[in-house]
């Protein structure tokens, strides 16, 4: 007997309309996974389903599901549906809803929300778009200086069930950060004992206007659960939490990707993206490259002496360059990364060229002397090409050789160089490296051939 999974099980609940089995099955669900079930659905369906949910539950798959269903969602809500899902909602959610949905729905929802919220939603929306205040939350647990502990509980007990987490609370005094305590030490310590005594003033926080890359770092550097946001006079403002640091962390990673592949970044899911939409994204990086492939054919243009000489060192070229563009590849992924977690600076420039040209001559030397038994024994005896003689062997080799060398050390270069000049550093990965290196790798190709057969 075949097994039924999970999926098929659910749609054939759905054909036969059991939408109160349906209920009970999706209230036991984590609202990601009813997220994925109600957007896989269809249209028709989803709608349905969605109000057979909890009021809370409801808000919470809402916010997982992608800003397209969301649309859909709203465009079918009456307004007293749309004014309990926002009102569930936690501010920087609502924001992000806000940031992705067209005028006329943004509209609808600021309509909706209550106008504290809207206040919150307002106030963050003014914050730069990949700033720290662009993805915080104005709600957390704030304490006095002056409470006691058992204060404090009784505070967390009545304001809690609105914030977006709790363990960590911070303590103010006229907005001006003091410190943090945490549930576990309120607990843990007598009713009697201050807050004050209890929390730690050395507190890591960041700006409304650092870069949000640099903040979702720190998550990862100091295994926070939240960040506190200040302003310019140490006045607290937000919170970061860790799942929006996540989430700044995946976009960044994409972005990167796509600009190292020769891509414009997409704001959509690969299934989603229409062809043309696709060919937006790609065609500007591919005629660029096109373009500044053109030095590649000039140079050939201009050594065809050295061809006419030497037929046979056509044959090599494809290869010089395939291990030229790859070895420049390799040193700017490599440095790309260690500037991404900020493991190098512009600083460290020299000891970087030391490290890749040492590196250069090791894979060179070894690149070079496989190459020559290759070309003697296969080109030359199994092929049975007279024109593969030593001198031109010799002649591939020691380009492969110095080809490696100016690939690696431009390929550390150039990412550092862009980061120095505001650039991306994502920019200089793979198809920009390779092109300029096939364009070097000619060059000294030709060059040497002048020298030792020419």
């Amino acid at each position: 007997m075949a097994n039924i999974t999970f999926e098929e099980t659910f749609e054939k609940l759905l054909a036969e309309k059991k939408y109160s089995t349906i209920k009970d099955v999706l209230i036991t669900m984590n609202p990601s996974d009813v997220a994925a079930m109600l957007e896989g659905v269809g249209e028709e369906a989803m709608p349905l389903l969605f109000r057979l949910l909890p009021k809370e539950q409801a808000a919470e798959t809402f916010v997982e599901m992608d800003s397209e269903y969301q649309e859909l969602l709203i465009l079918g809500f009456s307004d007293k549906e749309l004014h309990e899902v926002v009102a569930e909602m936690y501010v920087d959610d609502a924001v992000a809803l806000v940031d992705e949905m067209p005028a006329n729905v943004v509209k609808r929802i600021l309509a909706q929300a209550d106008p504290q919220m809207r206040k919150e939603i307002n106030e963050i929306l003014r914050y730069p778009e990949y700033s720290a205040g662009s993805i915080m939350t104005t709600e957390y647990v704030n304490l006095r200086p002056s409470m006691t502990c058992g204060e404090a509980i009784t505070h967390i007990r009545r304001t809690g069930v609105d914030k977006e987490t709790i363990y960590t609370c911070y303590v103010t005094r006229e907005r001006k950060l003091l410190g943090t305590v945490t549930v576990r030490e309120l607990l843990t310590s007598p009713d009697g004992a201050l807050v004050e005594s209890l929390m730690e003033t050395n507190v890591i926080s960041v700006e409304t206007h650092d870069d949000r890359e640099d903040v979702a770092r720190m998550f990862a550097k100091y295994n926070f659960i939240a960040l506190p946001v200040v302003d310019s006079e140490m006045r607290m403002v937000g919170i970061v939490t860790f799942d929006d640091a996540m989430d700044v962390i995946e976009e960044e990673t994409t972005e990167d990707i796509e600009i190292m592949a020769g891509m414009v970044p997409s704001e959509k899911p690969y299934l989603r993206s229409s062809p043309f939409e696709l060919f937006k994204n790609r065609m500007p990086w591919l005629l660029i490259l096109m373009v500044s492939a053109t030095f590649t054919g000039l140079i050939i243009t201009n050594s065809e002496h050295a061809l006419a000489a030497q037929v046979v060192l056509a044959a090599f070229i494809p290869m010089l360059m395939g291990t030229g563009g790859n070895s420049g590849a390799q040193a700017s992924v490599t440095v790309i990364r260690a500037l991404s977690l900020d493991e190098i600076e512009l600083k460290d420039l020299p000891v970087i060229i030391w490290k890749e040209i040492r590196t250069a001559v090791l894979c060179g030397v070894v690149l070079a002397a496989a190459c020559f038994v290759k070309i003697m024994l296969v080109d030359g005896l199994a092929m049975r090409n007279p024109n593969v003689t030593p001198t031109v062997a010799l002649t591939v080799c020691i380009t492969m050789a110095f080809t490696v060398l100016v690939a690696k050390v431009i390929g550390c270069i150039l990412p550092l160089v862009a980061k120095k000049l505001g650039f991306d550093p994502a920019v200089m990965a793979s198809p920009f490296i390779t092109t300029i290196v096939d364009a070097l790798s000619l060059l000294i190709y030709f060059l040497i051939a002048d020298i030792t057969l020419i």
